[in-house]
């Protein structure tokens, strides 16, 4: 532990002179009566009020202490701490175009994409998770990381209307997902690089096909999981009609073919999800998959920490005025 302002500790010398002034001065200003002899007092036991006589000074010298070291300012030490583990690069890779708002998945594919996800990466500790995110173009939301907060807070930070507000250009960027997401892993040393592309739609926008993007990968060692999200057929898609959310029914374009070749090129695994529960099921292959040694460093920031510090000057200054004001009290 460290203090900010050290400074204020100097305030401590005040105790030496504030002892010598109660033990050495105080006495001569209390009131005291002559007695000719007091040899018939030497014997006489002493009661507990006088056994505790001086107990308010120490209460009053403790809280002087406790709110010196408050105003010093403790703090926690910056630290970092260092451990090698075993795990796996992983990116996500996840459609956040207008179709994901389309809710034969509950409450709509993106939100049961993000829940799954958000799972997934809390039961991995000991991975290297990062985060693309794409539409009509493609961006990375979070880089490798194994900080769980950060990431999650990242995760849950995107929102379902991302593309219908214009934040990025609407469609389906696939090719541009997934070599975003490559980008990221290509310079990975650990045996298991895994990008796990969800999608929900066929590739219609950007400058590299998905095919392209599968090739890339294959050159880099990276697997590629892909899950086309989203039921056979048809689901309700909301729409706002003169103010009110009206559904409207429109019917699945997942290109399901283009996926396969991406997972089977890149000796990954297809899945496809028309629930969440199906979504799961890639837990299972990823934790199959060799695992290699990482080096995890963990930053640790200082905080202050005064509180008990605080606490216990208050509880001392209660204690003292309760004793000299009640057992110990004196009338003039």
């Amino acid at each position: 532990m460290e203090f900010a302002n050290k400074e204020y500790l100097l305030l401590l010398i005040l105790l030496i002179p504030y002892i010598v002034w109660y033990f050495l001065y105080k006495k001569k200003s209390e009131p005291t009566l002559r007695m000719s002899d007091t040899f018939a007092y030497q014997y006489a036991t002493k009661s507990w009020r006088m056994r505790i006589i001086h107990l308010p000074m120490v209460l009053r010298m403790i809280c002087f202490i406790f709110v010196i070291l408050a105003l010093a300012r403790p703090q926690t030490h910056n630290s970092w701490n260092e451990n090698d583990v075993e795990g796996i690069d992983i990116m996500l890779a996840m459609d956040v175009s207008t179709s994901m708002l389309a809710e034969d998945l509950k409450p709509n594919r993106i939100e049961a994409a993000k829940d799954v996800a958000h799972e997934f990466i809390s039961g991995r500790p000991n991975d290297n998770i990062g985060l693309t995110i794409f539409a009509g173009e493609a961006f990375t939301q979070c880089p490798m990381t194994t900080d769980r907060k950060s990431l999650l807070n990242m995760l849950n930070n995107i929102r379902t209307d991302i593309a219908a507000r214009g934040y990025i250009s609407d469609g389906t960027a696939v090719g541009m997902g997934l070599a975003n997401a490559i980008s990221r892993l290509k310079d990975s040393k650990t045996k298991s690089k895994v990008v796990i592309l969800l999608t929900d739609g066929s590739n219609n926008r950007g400058e590299i096909s998905p095919l392209t993007a599968a090739q890339m990968a294959k050159s880099f060692g990276i697997r590629v999981y892909t899950i086309a999200v989203g039921t056979n057929g048809i689901a309700p898609y909301p729409t706002i009609v003169g103010g009110t959310v009206q559904y409207m029914n429109v019917k699945a374009d997942v290109d399901t073919e283009t996926l396969m070749k991406i997972a089977s090129s890149t000796d990954g695994n297809f899945y496809r999800a028309t629930n969440t529960d199906e979504l799961k099921k890639i837990y299972d292959d990823i934790d199959k998959l060799e695992k290699s040694k990482l080096s995890v460093k963990n930053y640790s920031r200082r905080y202050d920490a005064y509180q008990p510090f605080a606490l216990i000057a208050l509880i001392a200054l209660i204690m003292e005025l309760l004793i000299r004001h009640t057992i110990l009290r004196r009338l003039p």
